[in-house]
């Protein structure tokens, strides 16, 4: 009878885009999360991720679609702080901190003026992977094809820039060109995430497959396969486990994820 059941709820066209939404989100956030691991940008993820919240309150103040305004701001958000670490004298983490806290203290001061708006705070916080639409999943596979495109052509680049830049610069790569474009595709996965998964759980949608994908694999391209394999896997079983025992869809995968990541930091100590 219960497997009558959750067979039944997956053949819901809602239960069937959020598992496919799940999938296509696990898969870029494996991708790209490998470079943001390897370049070390995981704080970088966190300020964007945080800094969304002031996002859909100007949204919500000027009656924009939330994916429209999370796209925008994020990346002017993105671009402007790459800039600042770029032009000021700063490191990277404090530069990140400051953003960090202003947006937060940006948003919540907004967010107090939208009384009608209260109740979606969960949502905002914990996203909602059920509530995706056919757009968003267009929007998903679009980005997910673009990105695959682009990082295959510039592979030897983003790897030279990736381990060492100064020598890519040496060698006449644009290296400025390639971050910026690299934190444009960041922004706008994570602007199509957030609705999905919540501010609070985005960041880990980047950095816990390629960290575990990290741990088990040396070589790079195998590594990027993993870590997107892992996510688009974690994406399928994290909503077949929230069906089931009827779970919120974005901490489920989420915490499959932090099982695989266990899991593989056991196999690398026993192999050692």
């Amino acid at each position: 009878m219960i497997n009558s059941e959750w067979i039944e709820l997956f053949s819901l066209p809602f239960m069937q885009r959020a598992v496919l939404g799940g999938v296509l989100l696990g898969t870029l956030g494996g991708v790209l999360g490998s470079f943001v691991v390897l370049r070390q940008l995981s704080m970088y993820g966190n300020a964007l991720g945080h800094a969304s919240f002031l996002a859909v309150v100007i949204g919500a103040f000027l009656q924009l679609p939330s994916t429209l305004s999370l796209t925008l701001f994020l990346v002017i958000f993105g671009l402007g702080v790459l800039y600042l670490i770029d032009t000021t004298n700063l490191g990277s983490d404090t530069i990140l901190a400051i953003i960090v806290a202003g947006s937060v203290a940006l948003g919540m001061i907004g967010f107090s003026f939208l009384e009608g708006y209260r109740g979606n705070l969960s949502s905002i916080l914990f996203g909602d992977i059920l509530a995706i639409g056919n757009l968003d999943i267009i929007l998903l596979s679009l980005l997910l094809i673009v990105t695959i495109i682009c990082l295959a052509i510039t592979l030897p680049q983003q790897i030279l820039i990736t381990f060492s830049p100064d020598m890519a610069q040496l060698k006449g790569i644009p290296v400025q060109f390639y971050r910026y474009g690299f934190i444009i595709l960041l922004s706008l996965t994570l602007a199509l995430s957030i609705r999905a998964v919540g501010i609070l759980l985005v960041n880990a949608f980047l950095i816990i497959p390629a960290a575990t994908a990290k741990i088990i694999c040396d070589q790079f391209v195998p590594f990027l396969g993993l870590a997107a394999a892992i996510g688009g896997l974690s994406g399928i079983i994290g909503m077949v486990i929230s069906g089931i025992w009827d779970l919120p869809s974005g901490p489920s995968i989420v915490l499959v994820q932090l099982v695989v990541f266990l899991i593989g930091v056991g196999l690398s100590r026993s192999s050692h």
